[in-house]
């Protein structure tokens, strides 16, 4: 049958609909790919090792992850959704004619300083940006160097350092205003639950650094914002009897840990044995679910005695974003529902739209992919977050964003916590006004 003009219009079209986005541009003929000058680091005219689209190139992203300290649970599952996720973007065509690469330059920084500064130096001039940098005295470290050559880089970290730092595509709240919503809520929940006593002081237990000193900050301007007495006691990694010792003789009303997995299981369960009768709410990072996943004393304190804040929901919740997430993890997210499969989905996004965003100038650079980051306004995290945290242009105080999400422990929910108030910022961190990293006033 001979087709007419514009039925061969209407086939082809149809045909286009229905083609899998990988079959159509697999075979792309280059026409629309973003050149890059020669020599530009991690940009490579040459498709990736084992390409999902054989006539595209390569642009190389570094990873400086922990798999071997004290952060290993929580990087592990986050770095595996990293994969899933730049995966999928190959599957749908890769960026502006370039599959992403995140494997060939994933290293473990083991969560020490010298290592972390090591590996970057070793991997700085074969990637074009990085998709993980964990830990924020590591990052703080390399910063000058950042920024001397541009280089763009997603933190696994959430110190309010990185609001006022152009080359860091931050993701959700800091630590600190993370902090000052943990004590918000737990100044609102006693009162709520008719506690004999109302809060009267709390203490912050936390790493010496970014990650606690950005933490301890926020406690610090909360108690100040409703009048409690505050204690804070700083800690080492792997060394938390000191910090049980002092929360049982301070006998504070609260303690916010921003420690590691570990050290916070550590903390609970011999607070709770020696006869502490306060609350516990930890900073993100502090929290996992293999806390909680045996039956025995410490599932029963971190039940009973634990809150978490964090950036955004967890695992199993209903949004696009999240679907999408145990979709393209398979199995992996089935077998072990992690929450920090989330933080690493989540903070691909900005750097995906960055990538976008330079590939649309024709021109990939580092200097276009720079321009690009600082001029994003929204960020579409499907969900996750709402699309005011993808704000990186202007002052700190102005894009920083302030909302937490608060959850409890619980065994019988899918990936163990139950969130008990969503995207909330407190009065703490609503009249705050950011106009330095919350851990240098600590």
């Amino acid at each position: 049958m001979n087709l007419g003009a514009r039925s061969r219009r209407i086939v082809t079209a149809l045909l286009t609909v229905l083609l899998p986005m990988s079959a159509l541009t697999a075979c792309s003929d280059g026409r629309d790919k973003a050149t890059s000058p020669p020599g530009t680091p991690g940009v490579t005219s040459k498709p990736c090792p084992n390409a999902v689209n054989p006539g595209n190139g390569c642009i190389y992203l570094g990873v400086l992850t922990d798999r071997s300290g004290v952060f290993r649970t929580i990087a592990g599952p986050a770095t595996e959704s990293q994969r899933a996720f730049w995966e999928k973007v190959n599957r749908q065509g890769g960026i502006g004619g370039y599959d992403i690469n995140i494997v060939t330059y994933t290293r473990d920084t083991k969560y020490l300083v010298p290592v972390f500064e090591s590996e970057f130096e070793a991997t700085k001039d074969k990637v074009f940006a990085y998709a993980q940098l964990l830990g924020s005295a590591q990052v703080a470290a390399v910063l000058p160097k950042m920024k001397a050559e541009k280089i763009i880089g997603a933190p696994l970290s959430w110190t309010s350092q990185w609001a006022f730092e152009d080359n860091i595509l931050e993701s959700g709240n800091s630590y600190c205003f993370e902090a000052m919503n943990a004590v918000d809520y737990a100044v609102e929940a006693f009162a709520a639950e008719k506690k004999p006593y109302k809060i009267s002081s709390v203490m912050s237990v936390h790493y010496a650094g970014d990650y606690g000193g950005d933490a301890q900050g926020g406690v610090r301007a909360a108690a100040a914002y409703h009048r409690l007495g505050y204690h804070h006691a700083p800690l080492e990694p792997g060394l938390p009897q000191e910090a049980i010792k002092d929360v049982v003789k301070q006998k504070p009303s609260l303690v916010v840990l921003t420690t590691s997995p570990a050290d916070t299981a550590a903390i609970v369960e011999g607070a709770v044995a020696r006869g502490f009768k306060g609350r516990f709410l930890g900073s993100s990072p502090s929290w996992s679910r293999m806390l909680i996943k045996d039956p025995g004393k410490i599932r029963s304190a971190m039940e009973s005695r634990f809150w978490l804040a964090g950036p955004w929901r967890p695992f199993a919740t209903d949004s696009p974003g999240h679907a999408e997430m145990r979709s393209a993890l398979g199995n992996a997210g089935t077998t072990n529902a992690d929450d920090s499969f989330v933080s690493g989905w989540a903070f691909s996004f900005p750097l995906r739209a960055a990538l976008e965003k330079a590939a649309a100038t024709g021109v990939m650079t580092r200097e276009s992919l720079f321009t690009a980051a600082r001029s994003l306004t929204r960020i579409d995290y499907q969900g996750i977050l709402p699309k005011t945290a993808g704000n990186f242009s202007g002052d700190a105080n102005a894009h920083a964003f302030r909302e937490s999400v608060l959850s409890r422990p619980d065994h019988r929910q899918f990936s163990g916590v139950r969130v008990i108030r969503d995207f909330w910022e407190g009065p703490t961190a609503e009249h705050f006004t950011l106009t330095k990293p919350c851990y240098t006033a600590a």
